[in-house]
């Protein structure tokens, strides 16, 4: 396994993926086929099994060399790991990491023995990979999500932890968590941003976040030039909508025209 993300972090380089939230394989043919280098299938809130994740990375298999799959999966947990993991996953993003304990949980559940306890069954991680055992602790992109007040107090001692490398912001979580929901130009929320982008410059650990392209701190161009490398851009609901949106607000005048014609 080739891991280009993991090879353009390494090299502080930005790297831009998306969020699927919709349990379709055309969704992840498509998307893969733009240019994003990586899409994150969200198992955490997305409707999405073993069985519908490994559908999603057949999906990309046209460009499996050029965008890489990865996934959230639900929690910090082993099975839910090995099984994204042998579906083909290049990397996991794990939530709710708070200590460096539940980060070395994270890296053990990820990493083949001797620097972890995954079992040894990839079935289309590996396929036409024959050096996928050789190549998987290296290649695999650990991500820990920062989403908690705790998170951002302990985050030199996460990023210390060997194997991480790199963090994602869950805005709208740690903005909950610290009690201004979504109130993303607050001075406590760009504080905790500044917090994270600056542990990851000490520790060699990429910091990321969920963007938009609403203004804001959250702006996938005001993140990035904040330090931001990592970095999702909307998801598959949020293009489907405003493409969809747009084209109805394209023929609005015509429709109220209509309207107007059946009134009189």
């Amino acid at each position: 396994m080739r891991n280009l993300v993991k090879k353009k972090l390494k090299a502080g380089e930005a790297s831009i993926g998306t969020w699927i939230t919709i349990g379709h394989p055309d969704i992840s043919m498509y998307l893969a086929d733009l240019g994003f280098d990586w899409l994150v299938c969200d198992m955490e809130h997305g409707p999405f099994g073993p069985e519908t994740y490994h559908f999603m990375v057949q999906g990309m298999l046209y460009n499996r060399e050029r965008c890489m799959p990865m996934a959230r999966i639900p929690w910090n947990d082993p099975i839910w790991a090995k099984k994204a993991l042998d579906a083909g996953a290049t990397g996991l993003v794990i939530p709710r990491i708070e200590s460096a304990e539940m980060a070395r949980d994270a890296v053990r559940f990820i990493k083949y023995p001797p620097l972890g306890e995954r079992g040894a069954g990839p079935r289309l991680a590996a396929f036409r990979d024959p050096d996928y055992f050789a190549t998987a602790n290296d290649e695999t992109l650990i991500v820990v999500m920062i989403e908690t007040r705790r998170g951002v107090r302990n985050i030199d001692e996460i990023f210390s932890v060997e194997g991480v490398d790199a963090c994602f912001v869950g805005p709208s979580d740690l903005t909950m968590d610290m009690g201004i929901h979504r109130k993303y130009s607050h001075p406590d929320f760009i504080d905790a941003l500044d917090r994270i982008v600056e542990a990851g410059e000490r520790h060699g650990v990429a910091p990321g976040m969920h963007c938009t392209t609403a203004p804001g701190p959250t702006n996938i161009n005001e993140a990035l030039k904040r330090g931001f490398k990592f970095c999702a851009i909307d998801s598959d609901v949020a293009f489907l909508r405003e493409a969809a949106s747009q084209a109805l607000k394209g023929i609005t005048a015509s429709r109220a025209g209509e309207a107007e014609k059946v009134e009189v």
